[in-house]
């Protein structure tokens, strides 16, 4: 699966952050938890985006049961690499130090955040 492969529209990403959440999910237990998060979107709409999914390759469905149950097939962090990846080719050049003193300057982090991240600086200092 190439780099190309990994793009996914908002909808799509919605609909495998549910299954990255909560497992392996039927059509209807996907769409439960799309709605608990202010999602209205219908059965037929869930279903035709796992089906994409699937055919995209990054959700697998077990049809051995009546209704299916679908699992993510590629893990978030792996698309959360590729977007990344992305985001810095498209708007530094590959860079990533301006992405990180744009966040550090321009967003809230919490004081774990912070600690956390104080750690991987005295990481790369050795």
């Amino acid at each position: 699966m190439g780099r190309r492969d990994l793009e996914l529209g908002e909808s799509e990403l919605n609909v495998l952050r549910a299954l990255w959440d909560g497992g392996p999910q039927t059509v209807r237990e996907v769409l439960a938890r799309l709605h608990r998060r202010g999602r209205k979107v219908a059965y037929t709409t869930v279903l035709t985006f796992l089906t994409r999914l699937e055919q995209k390759g990054f959700v697998v469905s077990d049809k051995t049961d009546t209704a299916y149950v679908y699992r993510a097939k590629v893990s978030r962090d792996r698309v959360t690499r590729t977007r990344v990846r992305s985001l810095l080719d498209q708007l530094f050049d590959g860079a990533a130090a301006p992405v990180v003193m744009h966040l550090i300057e321009h967003e809230r982090f919490s004081p774990d955040e912070l600690a956390r991240l104080r750690r991987l600086i005295d990481d790369l200092d050795r």
